[in-house]
């Protein structure tokens, strides 16, 4: 009882519409569902057919079938019926397959995997690039063209309900183009094990109307840090500022780390692990490796807490 209590769980736990293959949003993963029920039937249909052949051979009385009988029975159950299907499905599978057509003036998304984080960089057409890190906004009914790549080592980019799974390899660029057909709040994660905390590095999918969508980019474009203020002045004197950038990656910073533009407005805390909350934030300036192992910024257990949260504070605040 027990242990089929655990397995009903975990089957249950997949079953969700922020992050499942069974709950599409968008063309790619609705294209590739309509493929896997067909393909099932069509195993199926093959499946009963060898299943009857053996019934009948196994329990016919014996002298009820010659063995002209029995081999029209095997040609015909075994070998067309099966190859009829197969190639039906190969017919129809051969185009469903074919990848979304992409065209210069679709949005580009340059996404690239770290350890344990994702590095995101919008590039609209005719304007300059704004950079984000563990969220993805994308305009519903829009061709989105996903540029990906990786710093470090192979991570793989998989948001389950948009489309399949695409490989980040550092030193190249693959394509991943898509279109979403529904808003909401989804998930995406990394599919390839690329360390401690490959567990522990998901991100956001946003899918906006477009009205939204375009709004939110320009109003992403505005300063939202306030560089006054005690958190800002911590901020800068603790050496925070030599690997995060403000303001979309435009002013500030190395890029070595997150961007943290409009952080206040964000859903979650170090790629998906945590509530963004004033002391989830100052946790992790202090400690990070202690929610995610590996993950290469420094800890800062020396600074007081009342500076991280006066940090934190400020971000959460400020960065809206």
């Amino acid at each position: 009882m027990r242990k089929s209590t655990v397995v009903c769980a975990l089957l249950l736990a997949g079953c969700n519409s922020h992050q499942s293959a069974l709950a599409p949003f968008g063309l790619e993963a609705r294209s590739t569902l309509t493929m896997t029920n067909v393909l099932v039937i069509g195993a199926v249909i093959i499946a009963l057919g060898v299943a009857a052949v053996f019934v009948l051979a196994v329990r016919a009385p014996e002298g009820r079938m010659d063995h002209a009988g029995g081999m029209r029975m095997v040609l015909w159950l075994g070998a067309i019926v099966p190859t009829v299907v197969l190639t039906a499905l190969l017919v129809w599978a051969l185009p469903a397959m074919r990848p979304l057509p992409d065209a210069a003036r679709n949005l580009r998304v340059h996404v690239e995997g770290e350890q344990f984080w994702w590095r995101v960089r919008y590039k609209p057409q005719g304007q300059p690039p704004l950079i984000s890190a563990n969220e993805v906004r994308i305009p519903v009914g829009r061709t989105v063209v996903f540029e990906l790549t990786a710093t470090d080592v192979i991570h793989s980019f998989w948001i389950p309900g948009l489309a399949g799974k695409m490989d980040m390899i550092p030193g190249r660029t693959n394509r991943l183009v898509v279109k979403a057909d529904k808003a909401g709040t989804y998930r995406g994660v990394c599919a390839e094990f690329c360390g401690l905390s490959h567990a522990l590095m998901a991100f956001d999918v946003i899918a906006m109307e477009p009205a939204a969508f375009d709004a939110w980019l320009a109003a992403s474009r505005e300063p939202s840090i306030r560089t006054q203020g005690r958190g800002a002045a911590l901020f800068a004197t603790s050496g925070c500022n030599a690997c995060h950038s403000l303001n979309g990656g435009q002013s500030g910073g190395s890029g070595i780390g997150p961007d943290l533009t409009r952080f206040g407005e964000r859903r979650t805390l170090g790629a998906g692990i945590l509530s963004p909350t004033v002391e989830n934030t100052a946790a992790f300036i202090r400690d990070p490796h202690k929610s995610k192992p590996g993950a290469r910024m420094p800890a800062y257990a020396a600074m007081p807490e009342a500076d991280a949260l006066a940090i934190a504070r400020w971000l959460k605040e400020a960065g809206r």
